[in-house]
């Protein structure tokens, strides 16, 4: 077999996944999308500077589009298949990343949406679980896909103390028992009110972590980052079967 070089710009190989995270500082534990003992592949990080959480999710700042182009740029340079976020609020510059790159772009969990909502009953909703209800707009969800027809309810965690702190302002520290509570105390509100929810999307890249803890919590399908990630790698890599008859 005979190899070729396809991108000079760097010394190293093997990276099908780049992901744009914020300029932020917390513990990022296994399962979170910025730590890469999250996947059975290698990823490639790149961080938007200036984009921390403020400016992402309580001004939902536009003029970062810039950051986020120019980091895509520099990981498809790097040789990356595919580009993800690390946010969900990261929809609002999906069609100007995926405009500015020749690979794959998909920067929110949320474009998972018009998929799972087609895999439901018409008597289901699909409940997604967000660092922010009130800050996650129309806006966002149109700029995946996602159409006010769809069934789908929203939940916040907000008012969580334990995510306010250790998330939403960066405390440095993070106890991971509190935040199992907490995200069982949302899920649990949300089937009380709603009752007929088909599965759950975790919009948040911090909440990946306690999937299974709400997959064996209520029975459930859990979308999150990390199923969409792999979907993509998984698309980009594809693998050679072998078996037989």
């Amino acid at each position: 077999m005979i190899y070729t070089l396809d991108k000079r710009s760097k010394s190293w190989s093997g990276e099908a996944v780049g992901i744009l995270v914020l300029d932020c500082a917390y513990p990022y534990i296994p399962g979170n999308v910025a730590n890469a003992n999250t996947y059975p592949f290698p990823v490639r990080y790149h961080e938007v500077k200036g984009a921390d959480t403020q400016r992402m999710v309580y001004q939902a700042d536009k003029s970062l589009v810039s950051a986020f182009v120019e980091g895509a740029k520099q990981l498809e340079r790097e040789g990356v298949r595919a580009i993800t976020g690390a946010c969900g609020f990261m929809a609002l510059f999906q069609k100007e990343v995926a405009d500015a790159v020749d690979v794959p772009v998909f920067l929110s969990s949320l474009l998972q949406i018009p998929f799972i909502v087609q895999t439901l009953s018409s008597r289901q909703k699909l409940g997604v679980i967000t660092a922010n209800k009130s800050k996650l707009t129309t806006s966002h969800f149109r700029s995946v896909g996602v159409t006010e027809d769809m069934p789908v309810v929203v939940y916040g965690m907000e008012n969580k103390p334990e995510f306010l702190e250790a998330i939403l302002h960066c405390r440095g520290t993070l106890d991971n028992e509190l935040m199992q509570k907490e995200i069982i105390e949302v899920v649990d509100e949300m089937i009380e009110r709603e009752g007929t929810i088909g599965a759950i999307l975790l919009e948040c890249s911090d909440l990946p972590p306690y999937a299974k803890l709400l997959h064996d919590h209520t029975g459930l399908p859990i979308y999150d980052f990390i199923t969409m990630i792999k979907h993509v790698y998984n698309a980009v890599t594809p693998k050679q079967y072998e078996g037989h008859l």
